[in-house]
């Protein structure tokens, strides 16, 4: 069973497996970045996920902020209408690894995991 690495109120959630390979992630930028997640046109689906780190100087006024430990994940407000409980898990496996979107909101999701409808 994944292991979620905060409660299951907050709008985006990650799994334990998730946040330390963000964490690790970020620490060999050498910067304190937060993880920037969102959607965009395109995609077998129709939208498709992104990710990336993002200076903390750079998150909006509007944007919703989930906080792990001092780690931010940042949303902007059209994104988190699509990915509202989504759930960001990761798996090291040699088939099928690296990150998985668990996302309530989708219709239809495509093969690869990385776009929906």
């Amino acid at each position: 069973m994944t292991q979620v690495a905060q409660p299951q109120q907050q709008g985006i959630m990650m799994s334990d497996a998730a946040l330390r390979h963000v964490m690790a992630l970020r620490d060999s930028q050498g910067k304190d970045l937060c993880l920037r997640v969102g959607v965009r046109q395109g995609g077998c689906s129709g939208m498709s996920y992104m990710m990336d780190f993002e200076d903390p100087n750079n998150i909006r006024e509007n944007d919703e902020v989930f906080d792990y430990g001092g780690f931010k994940v940042v949303c902007d407000p059209k994104s988190i209408l699509y990915l509202y409980g989504l759930m960001l898990d990761y798996s090291d496996a040699l088939i099928g690894g690296g990150f998985q979107f668990t996302n309530p909101n989708a219709n239809q999701t495509c093969g690869c995991g990385k776009s929906f409808s």
